[in-house]
């Protein structure tokens, strides 16, 4: 007959034993706690989906219908209803608004972290500043400046406005993530006989590039979804499909299943971005988080 000898011969064995037991019971319960809340948020998404493929009928029922017969009736009816044109809009406004972001935002960020200026301070609080404006409380002044410009219900103005919107925030992310660089690259490079734009490109770009995609996806994200300056500057030529979706809801009353429709469509490009830059997002996001 054998007996144990681990726990005779090594006492601190017998006392770590509970202790991970305990720890994998905490990580067990904090596991299943994050499957529930993360069930909780999906869970608006899943029903909105499932009210897409329902008739109108089957969306009111009380209480909600779960069995029902699928159908594609109202994603041709929306498809019908001019979607194309608003979706065109706003990926015009999105891509060119981030597009300007990003050309603007690249050079600041690196001169306020790896070549700080004077009063970098200032200029940084300057940007974060500007967010603290309500954007209702600019909103007259903007739409008397846009009609005199002749840009009223033109995409152009949106592109301006959410490239001003999105600017001050890609500035901070985008100069956090070159602190992150050391300087020591920069003065290596130089050594080397690299020019500074031969510098940045070869050596600083491909260092933050993923912060550069996760900011590149987050002022998307924000322009995509912008409403109040849309509805407030745009009428039919520039309307974009967040001021579509708000069609859907009539004096008659709320279309739930055509809206349910249309809100899938509208979510497809930035679900489509946000899981083709899933790795970049997760690395932009992440960088210099374990340094």
């Amino acid at each position: 007959m054998t007996t144990p000898t681990a726990p005779i011969d090594n006492p601190t064995a017998v006392q770590h034993v509970p202790i991970r037991r305990r720890r994998g019971r905490v990580e067990m319960l904090w596991g299943a706690l994050a499957w529930v809340v993360g069930i909780g948020m999906f869970f608006p998404v899943l029903w909105m989906v499932l009210t897409a493929f329902k008739q109108e009928g089957d969306a009111y029922t009380d209480p909600p219908k779960i069995v029902f017969t699928p159908t594609l009736h109202q994603f041709s009816e929306v498809l019908h209803s001019g979607i194309g044109t608003t979706l065109l809009n706003s990926t015009f406004a999105t891509v060119m608004s981030t597009v300007l972001v990003l050309a603007l935002g690249i050079p600041a960020a690196f001169a306020l972290s790896l070549r700080p200026v004077h009063n970098t301070r200032d200029a940084l609080m300057f940007f974060i500043g500007t967010k603290m404006l309500p954007i209702v409380a600019a909103i007259v002044p903007l739409y008397v400046i846009v009609g005199d410009i002749g840009l009223l219900d033109n995409i152009w103005a949106l592109v301006i406005l959410y490239s001003a919107m999105n600017l001050p925030i890609a500035v901070w992310m985008m100069r956090s993530f070159f602190l992150e660089v050391p300087g020591e690259l920069l003065e290596a490079a130089s050594m080397d006989g690299a020019s500074l734009w031969t510098a940045v490109r070869e050596v600083i770009l491909p260092l933050v590039s993923p912060g550069i995609a996760a900011t590149a996806l987050i002022c998307l994200i924000f322009s995509w979804n912008e409403f109040f300056f849309a509805v407030n500057l745009t009428a039919v030529q520039a309307q974009t499909i967040p001021v579509f979706l708000v069609g859907f809801i009539t004096g008659e009353g709320l279309y739930w299943a055509r809206l349910s429709a249309a809100a899938v469509l509208a979510a497809l490009p930035v679900v489509l971005a946000g899981w083709l830059a899933q790795n970049k997002l997760v690395r932009g996001l992440s960088f210099g988080a374990i340094k």
